[in-house]
Formats: structure tokens, sequence, C-alpha cells
């Protein structure tokens, strides 16, 4: 069967997320969430890829990006996506035993202001929801934390909306 090609228009936002193969924890340890968000660093500065917020969860990751051309998403969501597949794997010593997503990373294009206003809260407020923070700036691996507590060097992770 034949994939349906994705929506990949630049200057508009989309919510980007992704979860684990079987819903499985793939982030267990600080060293874990740092390494994904060090890729997301790398990515960004590969590409120019604006992002606008993140929260990395246990089992799966939301993003919010602001693409300047039309592709830019999908080479930027290639290259974070496989090499932190890649350096799992490797770290975890499990390279040849499959996938670490469930599938092909999913994509929402926000459609006004308030939509995106809606879905930035949305993202930051994922591990309130979860019960994993008792308040969006106390999750240490999203982007309200960042904003909040990080280095102007860290801060530099995200663009303004």
């Amino acid at each position: 069967m034949v994939r349906v090609a994705r929506v990949d228009v630049g200057d508009h936002v989309y919510h980007v997320l992704n979860r684990a193969v079987g819903r499985l924890k793939i982030f267990n340890t600080a060293a874990d969430y740092e390494l994904f968000i060090g890729l997301l660093q790398e990515a960004k500065e590969m590409t120019g890829m604006r992002i606008l917020a993140y929260a990395v969860m246990p089992n799966h990751w939301h993003l919010l990006l602001h693409p300047d051309r039309n592709g830019d998403m999908g080479l930027f969501m290639h290259w974070l996506t496989n090499a932190h597949t890649r350096r799992v794997h490797s770290l975890t010593e499990t390279i040849g035993t499959g996938p670490l997503y469930q599938g092909r990373y999913k994509s929402f294009l926000t459609k006004t202001d308030t939509h995106l206003c809606t879905v930035l809260k949305y993202i930051e407020r994922n591990p309130v929801r979860a019960k994993l923070a008792k308040n969006v700036e106390s999750w240490r691996w999203g982007s309200a934390w960042l904003r909040l507590n990080a280095s102007a060097k860290r801060k530099a992770l995200l663009s303004e909306p």
C-alpha cells in the first residue's frame, strides 16, 4: 500500500508527535531525556527549524514546529527520529532488534492563532495531565521549564511563536 504524502508546507505551524512501539518507555533516565533534547538542538542547528514548544514524556513526545520552507519539517523529522533511533539502539546494544517508534510521526497543522495557543498549552500541560508533574514549570523535559529555568544558551532551542 502506498503512503499518502504528508502536508509539509512552509511558514505554517505544526503539532508533531510520535510514540514508542507498544507504548513502552523509551525515556527512563535523565540521560535519555537529555539525549533527545540534545538531538533536537542538533536538528534545529542543521535545518534552521523553529521549535516553539515541546514535551518529552516517558513513552512519547510532542513538538510545536514552524518550518520556513516547504519540505523543511520532513527533513528535520527524518533526521531527528532516525538519529534518535540509531543512538538509542547503539547505547542499549539493541541494534537490529526492530523499530523504536510505533510508526511515522504524526503532524497536525494549526489553523488559527487561537488554535496555536491551544496546542501550545496542550503540549506543555501534557506532563501535568499524566500526573508526572504538579505544574508545567516543574517538568524538566518540557519547554515551559526551559523558558523559566535554563541558561540563555539552552533557551536558544526555542523560537518565539
